[in-house]
């Protein structure tokens, strides 16, 4: 319990901060919902867009602009090809392709939306997430579900990018 309250603390105060040009906090949100009327699972990211650039500059090689009007195709292509790598969701022990929706700017925070669609039933979501955590041990990743009613949350740092859940 204590560290749900912690966990949501951190992510209140993530929002907050994200107006600033500065931050000290290196935390990525990620909403994980389920709608079992459409059969899909819906997923929304918020990410300091310049922390995502530098470590997709550091693992390709190549400054990247994502979010800024320097932004190329190319940048987008390789954004989504290191997301493929460093996230992903196994329902019921399948992995499932997670297609990319759309991006937008929110002061610094990049927000990205992304579905997982022919999900009938969840019984267990295995999850790996990597994003920007290696290579940076302050990174963490925290992940709110809302899957059927049920909410839980997992918290992904370079020493811990995979969790299980069972529903």
């Amino acid at each position: 319990m204590k560290k749900t309250i912690l966990i949501t603390f951190l992510g209140m105060l993530f929002l907050t901060l994200t107006s600033f040009d500065v931050h000290k906090f290196y935390v990525a949100l990620y909403q994980v919902n389920y709608a079992p009327e459409k059969k899909m699972i819906q997923i929304t990211t918020r990410i300091f867009v310049d922390d995502l650039n530098n470590s997709l500059a550091k693992k390709y090689q190549k400054k990247i602009n994502l979010g800024s009007d320097k932004e190329t195709e190319e940048d987008l292509t390789l954004f989504k090809k290191y997301l493929a790598e460093k996230f992903y969701i196994k329902v019921n022990g399948h992995a499932k392709p997670i297609q990319f929706l759309s991006k937008e700017m929110e002061g610094d925070v990049l927000v990205c939306y992304f579905s997982i669609k022919d999900i009938h039933k969840i019984n267990t979501l295995d999850i790996y997430n990597a994003v920007i955590t290696e290579g940076n041990s302050e990174q963490q990743n925290i992940m709110h579900f809302n899957v059927l009613g049920v909410k839980n949350t997992l918290l992904f740092s370079e020493s811990s990018s995979k969790g299980l859940l069972k529903y």
